[in-house]
């Protein structure tokens, strides 16, 4: 997942050669029984760093190296100074006639506000001092109303049209510094600045009433709901948080074994709130009022434009025809499910939408015996972390260094700094591992862009900086951290953001990275998904964190083949909520509630029936970040799925297949068109038939592995 920076003109759009040095030397003493046979880049992460020996006498430096953020005031001091230079750059930017330069200026002008805010935007909800949290959401705020005061300044917008509307000039730019200048007008644009005064004003309260609007619905859909106890039968209380005379419900709680657990948290959980309602229908009905006014027919036709996907039209089509290619195989799996559920529970055998993910839960452990505790010692993470440095080693010539931070560089002593180091270019940029769990962390799996990488005026190269955050368990005194097969996938997938972040050499910091369009965002991270999944990569990592072998080739095949199993009625459910927030974001006046219109694209696009006085789309936060965009999980798996079959399952070592997947497409970021990125990796322009028939393709059962199971 990727974090969301700041939106606007000036948004964040979700590297000197290191010496070849152990890092043994500036760890902790090893576990008891535990095999020790790691690499440098294994150790850093399965031995607990001595960090609060390291640093009492080093000079304190500041949170990620920047001195002034060495004390929680430090944020005002560097808002300070960013705010300093952006107005130098803004009269730059007026007064410098038209040319190649203006872009650049614009950039320089983004780097600066984005330096601060996404640094900020990370700190305030991970740090775990809140005098460093609050100075991070104050910085945020300052940093956004610059941001809006900036998408309305007509001399700047001015300044940026002249160039653009000068054919000569702009025949005589770059292809990167021409899409960047359009970018950047087309941000400009859709804050309504080429409106008239009036116009323009509507535009603006628009644009600061939804971002009320979003933060009000976010907060909403994460709120528990409270009942009172006699309401529920006293033998299920148990499973629930006990507040005096009330129940809370705080989740789904899904993977509950007992029925009635499940389907009391989701008729509560789920049950309607008035206020919450409300602000969801002025938040659609906002956003389409701000389509309309900048010369859009809807929401969605403003949110898709640049994407792989391009229209709502193109999106639908591919939503229809996927639903239509896995009717057949959903309706088997929950059939499966069903009988499933008969066997364990004969008296209420009906298959309901609290069921899927606990009854697929139970097929998967009865078919292939897939307990997790039976995987874990495989993935310890230093095994897990040692297994992506070689993988990565043999696709790019890279490599992952653990380095010892600074004294206050990092926000929690157990925070692990890596610097990635090219063979021959070097030094490539540093990511940051927040990976373990503690007390006010969010608890979700994120990659977060800290500064992006971009050529500077005087010819040297910017480094990317980034962190990745994971919830996983600490290690403790007999064994390092164990990960449970989704962990270690959830991590190759927040690896794949950090290597597009890492390996991406853009000219301009404003389509660094992951700034792309989020259906070509998410292909990477989904792509090393595909690696997790495969016996050969897994086999250069995956041994016995005590006795160091190697995991058999039938658990890893037998754990691929699990995630089959019900995989299209999942695919189903993702197919129906991407429709549902195209119709959200479509014509309005909508046809009917939005309760209305779950209703009718649960019954016609899932299967299960709709559950009266239940409202989903109430707890449906990704409407806020991914907005007519929720599509683009399926799409990007849909690319990653034809990337790997025509490119890497061959041989998913391949120097040569990894050199050319880093120039067609890592090294672009969002300075080329997502489907010209696409079309050069795959060498062909992929249909939404094409795309349709990769996921469903993916569906298909491993001959392999039923003649390894049975060959036992």
């Amino acid at each position: 997942m990727l974090s969301q920076g700041l939106s606007g003109v000036l948004a964040a759009r979700a590297a000197a050669l290191l010496p070849r040095r152990a890092c043994l030397g500036l760890l902790g003493a090893g576990l008891r029984g535990v095999s020790t046979s790691w690499s440098p880049v294994g150790a850093a992460f399965n031995v607990k760093p001595q960090g609060s020996r390291l640093d009492l006498f080093g000079e304190r430096r500041g949170l990620f190296g920047v001195p002034e953020l060495s004390a929680p005031e430090g944020f005002r001091v560097a808002q300070e100074n960013a705010l300093r230079k952006t107005d130098q750059l803004v009269a730059r930017a007026c007064s410098t006639p038209p040319g190649p330069q203006t872009v650049r200026i614009f950039d320089e002008l983004s780097d600066a506000l984005c330096r601060v805010a996404d640094l900020a935007d990370f700190v305030k909800i991970a740090h775990p001092e809140p005098a460093f949290r609050e100075a991070a959401e104050e910085a945020c705020r300052s940093i956004g109303t610059v941001v809006e005061k900036l998408n309305t300044n007509v001399e700047l917008y001015q300044s940026l049209q002249r160039l653009l509307a000068d054919e000569k000039l702009v025949g005589s730019l770059d292809a990167e510094t021409r899409r960047v200048a359009e970018l950047f007008m087309f941000d400009f644009e859709i804050s309504g600045i080429h409106l008239d005064k009036e116009e323009r004003r509507r535009a603006v309260d628009l644009n600061v009433r939804i971002l009320d609007l979003s933060s009000t619905f976010l907060m909403g859909a994460n709120l528990p709901t409270k009942i009172e106890k006699h309401l529920l039968p006293e033998h299920i209380h148990q499973n629930f948080v006990l507040a005096g005379d009330h129940i809370v419900v705080d989740g789904l709680h899904a993977e509950a074994p007992d029925d009635l657990v499940r389907e009391a948290a989701y008729k509560i959980f789920l049950y309607p709130n008035a206020g919450q309602l409300r602000c969801l229908e002025e938040l659609l009905r906002s956003r389409d009022r701000l389509a309309r006014l900048v010369g859009y027919p809807t929401y969605s036709h403003r949110a898709l434009r640049g994407t792989i996907a391009q229209t709502p039209e193109t999106v639908m089509e591919f939503l229809e025809k996927l639903s239509d290619k896995l009717s057949e195989r959903t309706v088997k799996d929950f059939e499966m499910m069903r009988g499933m559920k008969m066997k364990l529970n004969p008296q209420n055998s009906e298959l309901m939408p609290w069921d899927p993910p606990y009854y697929s839960g139970v097929l998967r452990a009865e078919r292939y015996n897939i307990e997790p505790s039976i995987y874990c010692p495989f993935f310890s993470l230093g095994a897990c972390m040692e297994g992506l440095s070689v993988l990565f080693h043999s696709l790019f010539g890279i490599s992952l260094f653990a380095e010892p931070p600074a004294k206050g560089e990092v926000w929690c002593e157990d925070v692990r700094k890596l610097a990635v180091v090219h063979d021959a270019e070097g030094l490539l940029g540093h990511i940051y591992c927040d990976f373990f769990q503690r007390a006010g962390k969010p608890h979700q799996d994120c990659h977060f862009t800290i500064r992006g990488g971009r050529l500077k005026e005087d010819g040297d190269y910017q480094l990317p900086v980034v962190v990745l955050m994971l919830s996983l368990p600490p290690s403790s005194r007999s064994a390092p951290t164990l990960l449970t097969p989704g962990m270690m996938e959830n991590l190759f997938h927040e690896m794949g953001h950090a290597m597009h972040s890492m390996l991406g050499r853009t000219r301009y910091q404003h389509t660094t990275g992951t700034r792309c369009p989020t259906d070509f965002a998410e292909v990477p991270s989904v792509l090393m998904e595909y690696f997790a999944n495969d016996y050969r990569v897994v086999s250069q990592f995956a041994r016995h964190y005590r006795t160091g072998q190697a995991m058999p080739r039938n658990m890893v095949s037998r754990l691929c083949e699990s995630k089959k199993v019900c995989a299209a009625a999942d695919m189903q459910l993702q197919v129906f909520y991407a429709a549902l927030d195209q119709t959200y974001h479509g014509r309005h006046p909508l046809s009917s509630s939005t309760t209305a219109l779950l209703q009718e694209a649960q019954e016609r696009l899932y299967g299960l029936p709709y559950v009266p006085n239940t409202a989903w789309q109430l707890r449906f936060s990704h409407l806020v970040g991914y907005g007519a965009k929720y599509y683009s999980y399926l799409m990007s798996r849909a690319v990653a799925s034809m990337v790997w079959k025509e490119c890497f399952l061959q041989d998913p070592f391949d120097r040569a297949t990894g050199e050319r997947y880093r120039r067609e497409m890592l090294a672009h970021g969002g300075a080329r068109e997502p489907m010209l990125l696409v079309q050069g990796m795959l060498r062909r322009r992929p249909s939404v038939d094409d795309l349709v028939s990769a996921l469903v393709s993916d569906l298909d059962p491993d001959f392999e592995t039923f003649l390894l199971d049975s060959s036992e």
